[in-house]
């Protein structure tokens, strides 16, 4: 079975990221549609599970529950907290997973007492991406609501002072891998900074661009 399942949210991010790569053969894994290639890495499943944590950790969980894939990666494009092209995760953590305090603030669902709102990436397959790529690591957001103000951006900021990121989908999947005990990481392509919503100012094809780049830089070069 292949080895290596990638998870995008919509089918252009899972189209730009196998770009470079031709011959993917439409199929079937747990009653979800996949494209698989071969690439130097191996056999490669890449899925577009729908957008934000709950589409991306069901469609995860219903293909990691019918075959067996060693890594599970969360592709996409994303808003950035930098100036660079691509992040890698460290950790994904769900960062509006939690409670709005009186005071204005906000309380996750680990300071809660509820459980953990991050999930850590393996260290070194994060490590590894980023030299395939050039991708800048830390933490990257999973967030359901994407961020539109500049206040917003600052208190993300403040509680992850790491943060490269914000997406939708990472902990999700984050969640799904780790059940089915896969080795999970999590690749941003950086359309937007994070803050004030400006559409006009969205990079979309060069960010899928770049996101292609990247898929074809980490898998071109052989097993991860």
């Amino acid at each position: 079975m292949p080895r290596l399942l990638v998870v995008t949210a919509v089918a252009a991010e899972a189209d730009a990221f196998l770009a470079g790569f031709s011959g993917a053969a439409p199929g079937q894994v747990g009653g979800r549609s996949v494209r698989r290639v071969l690439t130097p890495a191996g056999l490669v499943d890449v899925l577009a599970a729908g957008v934000g944590p709950v589409a991306a950790a069901l469609g995860t969980a219903a293909v990691l529950g019918q075959a067996d894939y060693d890594i599970v990666l969360s592709a996409g494009i994303g808003g950035g907290f930098g100036p660079f092209a691509l992040a890698v995760a460290e950790q994904a953590a769900f960062a509006d997973l939690g409670a709005q305090l009186a005071d204005g603030g906000f309380a996750s669902v680990t300071e809660l007492g509820f459980g953990s709102a991050a999930l850590a990436a393996d260290l070194e397959l994060a490590a590894e991406i980023g030299r395939r790529t050039g991708a800048t690591p830390g933490t990257v957001l999973t967030v359901a609501t994407v961020t539109g103000t500049a206040d917003r951006a600052g208190q993300l900021r403040q509680r992850y002072p790491d943060a490269v990121a914000e997406g939708m989908e990472g902990f999700g999947v984050a969640a799904a891998a780790s059940a089915a005990g896969a080795r999970f990481g999590e690749l941003r392509s950086i359309s937007n900074p994070v803050g004030p919503r400006d559409r006009s100012a969205w990079q979309l094809p060069a960010a899928l661009s770049e996101l292609g780049r990247a898929g074809h830089a980490l898998l071109q070069e052989g097993p991860l």
